[in-house]
């Protein structure tokens, strides 16, 4: 009895391995233009098939600040207000050797980048 349970434990794991339902991968970027992420030597993934989030792109973002600037040493040692809405750009673009954390879609032909490793 306990041989035919571990078969068909066997039997249902192929089946969700074969659907490749959604899961986390980890890979290296090898190519910024184009972008190119390599997994293990059988898949390098190619931009048609990856997605990314702002965690891993460059991108503007609007703030509001409200401050002053530091008083100076020169002889007209003053300051200066620094308010407003102000554009601030986020650099988290990637780079070659990055190393990413990715979710492959369910079919496996989609990878959702969604964040780098920090080292």
């Amino acid at each position: 009895m306990e041989d035919i349970l571990i078969e068909f434990q066997k039997i249902v794991q192929g089946v969700l391995n074969a659907q490749k339902l959604c899961t986390i991968v980890y890979g290296t970027v090898v190519s910024v233009e184009p972008l190119e992420v390599y997994v293990d030597q059988k898949l390098t993934l190619k931009k048609e098939q990856l997605k990314l989030t702002r965690a891993v792109m460059d991108y503007e973002v609007d703030m509001t600040v409200e401050h002053e600037t530091e008083i100076g040493n020169g002889p007209a040692s003053h300051t200066h207000e620094y308010k407003g809405r102000k554009k601030f750009k986020i650099h988290n673009g990637l780079v070659d050797g990055d190393k990413v954390t990715m979710i492959r879609a369910h079919g496996g032909q989609q990878y959702l980048i969604i964040d780098k490793e920090v080292v």
